[in-house]
């Protein structure tokens, strides 16, 4: 009886691919979310209680504005992570499984693009 199986069974299968890099990729962003997430707070409580001038004066701040790009990169590279994990858990064929995470891929760096599109929108109007 053999229990294992030879390199041309496994080659490209298993968790000789990308997986370990992946689950340190969502614990990074997950870590860089937190602190992150006190300037989204800040710029979303501008954004509801201050004069339009208060609110693109703040986002003027050169360090105001780094964070809020960083979370909106984080936070859109961090959700197609774990929805791909979760396609890839539970999508059984193969080809809906592919389309499946490229078009969650896809439809993240358009929201993501978006987003900041928004930002330095507001920054070059204000």
């Amino acid at each position: 009886m053999q229990y294992r199986s030879s390199l041309a069974n496994v080659r490209g299968l298993g968790s000789a691919k990308t997986g370990t890099s992946h689950w340190w990729m969502q614990r990074i962003t997950a870590v860089a979310l937190i602190p992150l997430s006190f300037w989204l707070i800040t710029f979303l409580n501008l954004s509801l209680h201050a004069a339009w001038q208060d609110t693109v004066a703040w986002l003027s701040v050169p360090l105001n504005t780094v964070c809020i790009v960083a979370w909106i990169v984080a936070v859109f590279y961090h959700a197609a992570l774990g929805l791909q994990v979760v396609i890839e858990d539970y999508v059984a064929a193969e080809g809906a499984k592919i389309f499946a995470v490229w078009s969650v891929n896809l439809v993240f760096i358009f929201l993501a693009l978006a987003a900041l599109i928004a930002v330095f929108r507001i920054l070059s109007i204000g």
